[in-house]
């Protein structure tokens, strides 16, 4: 059966290019696929859209896929994602002017009441966080103690799902369950609204990641957001990873910190007011380089300053499982400025005591 948006999405994907370049102007044409950073038009390379059928059928005109998180849809999930679409048929209405199509006479009875937030807007984002409860005690905070991180003070962004949904992807088995334990962490702008989630779908005893294509994918509102942990202040921490800032924040808990998801989208946080130094925990590959870069190029003109913090293997979580606590201390301590690690790097000898190693300040 051939639905009003399956027609829509068909009559799009034969002009996909022209689409793409209205709706994702920040992307640009490859071959037979136009990248972009995702689906609210981020600057990047992570999300491809079939530009014309593949020669074998397979592959049809007008369908993404983001690599980032393993979200996929048509042409009219971009039109959605780019205006801020909550309703389906706003959506319509956009893709019919945009096709030049006569909008549809208005009903004479008025639509059934929505019961159910649409998927992926900030109201579903909204409404799976009330429904997920405190993480202590949980499967996730099994998991995350597997992983090294046990303490979870100021971790309100955190939460868990038992029952939480999953969208098969291509990758999935057929089979695959469409339900898993999960856990929920809440996106917010800088007024700590929330505009997102970021869910990791976890194993029934929480010893590890469900055994699914995509276990870990965010919806909603997220560029320039992300997840926080304590207030802002003048002296930050960022990170691609929540489980990269929980192990740093193991060894400092007071350092107010943020986690931006993916490196395209840790690239664009917004600066909170009074920011005058930001840690940036950077990830051992080129994305991790190339976000940090950005950031430095946007904090500069702002008198923000950006420093890095390299971890030894490819994350701070790898070091925190593969070297202990310690280690870690040793690590970031030597990467801090004295008076940030005095404030709140918490040494083996007890909270508020830094380490007497120390980043060296150079001579103007």
């Amino acid at each position: 059966m051939h639905t009003p948006a399956s027609q829509m999405a068909a009559a799009l994907a034969d002009q996909a290019e022209a689409v793409c370049r209205r709706y994702l102007s920040n992307g640009r044409k490859e071959g037979r696929y136009w990248l972009v950073g995702d689906v609210h038009n981020a600057a990047g390379r992570s999300l491809y859209v079939r530009l014309v059928a593949s020669p074998d059928g397979r592959g049809l005109a007008g369908k993404w896929t983001d690599a980032q998180n393993g979200d996929h849809g048509d042409l009219l999930d971009i039109i959605a994602a780019s205006c801020g679409h909550r309703a389906l048929r706003d959506t319509l209405d956009e893709a019919r002017r945009f096709l030049s199509l006569p909008q549809p006479p208005p009903s004479v009875t008025p639509p059934p009441r929505r019961s159910k937030a649409p998927t992926g807007t900030p109201e579903a984002a909204r409404r799976l966080f009330a429904a997920s409860q405190p993480i202590a005690g949980t499967i996730a905070a099994v998991h995350l103690a597997s992983r090294g991180i046990t303490d979870l003070t100021g971790c309100d962004a955190l939460r868990f799902h038992p029952r939480c949904w999953y969208r098969p992807s291509v990758d999935d088995d057929p089979d695959v369950r469409k339900a898993w334990p999960a856990m929920i962490a809440a996106v917010t702008d800088l007024d700590g609204t929330v505009t997102g989630v970021h869910r990791t779908w976890l194993t029934r005893d929480g010893a590890a990641k469900a055994p699914i294509a995509y276990p870990r994918r965010a919806m909603g509102h997220l560029l320039g957001n992300g997840v926080r942990f304590g207030a802002s202040g003048p002296v930050m921490l960022a990170a691609e990873g929540i489980e990269t800032l929980l192990s740093l924040r193991q060894v400092m808990p007071t350092l107010p910190a943020i986690a931006g998801l993916s490196a395209a989208h840790l690239a664009a946080i917004l600066f909170p007011a009074g920011l005058r130094r930001l840690y940036v925990a950077r990830d051992d590959d080129p994305a991790g380089a190339t976000a940090f870069t950005t950031l430095v190029q946007r904090a500069l003109p702002v008198g923000i300053e950006v420093m890095p913090l390299d971890p030894r293997l490819d994350d701070f979580n790898g070091d925190l499982v593969s070297f202990g606590r310690r280690r870690i201390v040793e690590s970031v301590s030597a990467q801090l400025w004295p008076e940030d690690a005095a404030q709140f790097l918490e040494a083996d000898n007890g909270p508020g005591r830094s380490p007497r190693i120390g980043r060296q300040r150079q001579s103007p």
